[in-house]
């Protein structure tokens, strides 16, 4: 689960202003203020379910609005120290028609990437943004073979194969420069056959699908120290060409992997009333591959514990999850409570740790939340 309305908030942002390619953008937004952002004309919407093509589907759909390839991880180094890391890059459809002339600065495509290293020892949280257009190649995609770039941000297939994947990313004082391998865990597909419906309109849904557990090392350095780590990593994939809808708020996601070596799913979306929607979802991998669909049937979710940012917004930062059938009773708690995102659009998003009837560890996203800047 990602931005759908983050991503549709940025063409909003930079419609009556140049691009300042691959520098953060000191202007920043609530969810709540992107509410009506609506998709332009043009573009594809996720109506039906689809069958999946790969390589090809790992690629750019420039068709759809928007897309992303997002990367979460937890990581240790050979002293066992903690950390974990956030990768993703945007694509964002300006326009669904391509450029009326030929000039290489013109383009109808954005690239938008954010980076987050979490040192949990020293309870440190560090993040960048970085913007430009898909012009002059200063920012890009390819299907084959599978490449994205944005500035000096890179994912890139090392092989033919679309694993091993290297990641490349700097900001600052924060730097990551991770290879990701296969592993055994298989590809699933969120929601009905990897169409994830957000919400009651047809169309308002995206194409989403993800790998769970990634075997992952390099490097990692956060305020001049580099560590070289090992652990696991997640990739969300999604594309799309939809809003939340008027009566949604906002969301939040966990995805988890747990030490007997299942890994789990769940999204809540709320209401404006802060309520959880229907459209809430999940997905329960167990270690042979097979999955077990959650909704808010089987699965019950509560806040256990909230943090107050210095602009007296609060986010609830512990959580109990329960899934009786599967005997699970997990709870969710970040592993320090300042993992605030404050970019573009202001958003929490973090390394936790998971107790209760099981251990593990994971990452959560909450958004909608921020009424303040």
């Amino acid at each position: 689960m990602r931005f759908l309305l983050v991503i549709l908030l940025i063409p909003m942002l930079f419609a009556c202003q140049p691009l300042d390619n691959s520098q953060s953008h000191n202007q920043s937004v609530t969810l709540a203020e992107g509410m009506a952002g609506k998709p332009k004309p043009g573009f594809a919407r996720a109506l039906e379910p689809r069958e999946f093509l790969f390589p090809q589907d790992h690629g750019p759909h420039p068709e759809y609005a928007t897309e992303w390839w997002y990367f979460t991880g937890n990581l240790k180094d050979k002293s066992s120290r903690l950390f974990g890391y956030q990768l993703t890059i945007f694509r964002v459809g300006l326009d669904p028609e391509k450029p009326l002339n030929d000039s290489r600065w013109r383009a109808n495509q954005l690239f938008m990437g954010h980076l987050a290293i979490s040192d949990i020892d020293s309870k440190i949280h560090e993040s960048g943004e970085i913007f430009s257009r898909a012009a002059m190649n200063l920012a890009g995609s390819d299907r084959k073979p599978f490449s994205i770039w944005l500035g000096p941000w890179s994912i890139q297939s090392q092989e033919t194969d679309f694993f091993p994947l290297k990641l490349k990313a700097n900001y600052k004082d924060i730097r990551i420069d991770l290879l990701l391998e296969r592993g055994d865990r298989p590809m699933v597909l969120q929601g009905n056959k990897g169409l994830s419906q957000k919400g009651a309109e047809a169309g308002n849904a995206s194409y989403y699908y993800s790998y769970t557990r990634l075997p992952t090392s390099g490097t990692i350095a956060i305020n001049a120290e580099e560590f070289l780590v090992t652990g696991n990593s997640w990739f969300d994939r999604e594309w799309s060409s939809s809003a939340l809808a008027d009566d949604q708020q906002g969301w939040d996601w966990f995805a988890l992997q747990l030490d007997d070596g299942r890994d789990l799913m769940f999204y809540r979306m709320r209401g404006i009333d802060g309520k959880a929607q229907k459209f809430s979802k999940g997905i329960l991998v167990e270690n042979d591959g097979n999955t077990v669909a959650l909704d808010l049937d089987n699965t019950v979710l509560d806040s256990l514990a909230l943090w107050t940012d210095p602009n007296g917004n609060q986010y609830p930062v512990k959580w109990r999850l329960r899934i009786d059938e599967h005997n699970l009773d997990l709870v969710i708690e970040a592993f320090f409570k300042d993992q605030l995102m404050r970019h573009t659009v202001h958003y929490w998003e973090g390394a936790v740790k998971v107790g209760g009837s099981h251990s593990g560890r994971g990452y959560m996203e909450l958004s909608g939340y921020a009424n303040a800047k």
